[in-house]
């Protein structure tokens, strides 16, 4: 009898990502309420990070809605959005680091693995790494405790992959 598995993770496509943070910028260069705030977003794919500086707090969060909006068009959860505190540089200048959040936390692990384990489906969850393996003797019970996990509102986002 065979078995058939698949894993739960956590992940941001950085290119994704980064087409976003590209696509962010051309609207707040042109952005009328943006000019003259000398804003500035730039990702850094290595610490999966991105700052926003500008002139003024409200500038920050001005261009992190603009963002938000872009990511969401192409597909990226703000729920995978770390915000940090804004900090103050010096005279007007502030910044805002953002961090993309890769690969599930050992809480958010429990927290699927305990969601599965209450539906009572004949799968078998375990925590490897930072991704929770599902396996099952039934593809049925797998595409079922899919729509679970991705149905269940866990404050993260949460993709399937090695479908197998």
């Amino acid at each position: 009898m065979s078995t058939f598995s698949f894993d739960f993770i956590s992940e941001v496509d950085l290119q994704e990502a980064d087409n976003a943070i590209n696509q962010a910028r051309k609207e707040i260069d042109h952005r009328y309420d943006l000019r003259g705030s000398n804003c500035e977003v730039e990702l850094n794919r290595n610490d999966k990070t991105f700052q926003i500086r500008a002139e003024g707090e409200h500038f920050v969060t001005a261009a992190l809605e603009i963002i938000k909006s872009k990511m969401i068009k192409r597909g990226i959860s703000v729920l995978a959005l770390d915000e940090q505190k804004v900090e103050l540089l010096g005279g007007k200048n502030v910044r805002q680091t953002v961090k993309l959040k890769a690969g599930l936390s050992r809480e958010d692990a429990k927290k699927v693995t305990t969601l599965i384990k209450d539906q009572k489906l004949k799968v078998t969850a375990q925590i490897v790494d930072e991704k929770v393996r599902v396996t099952g003797k039934s593809k049925d019970d797998l595409q079922n405790c899919i729509k679970v996990v991705q149905g269940a509102d866990l404050g993260f986002p949460i993709q399937v992959d090695n479908l197998r």
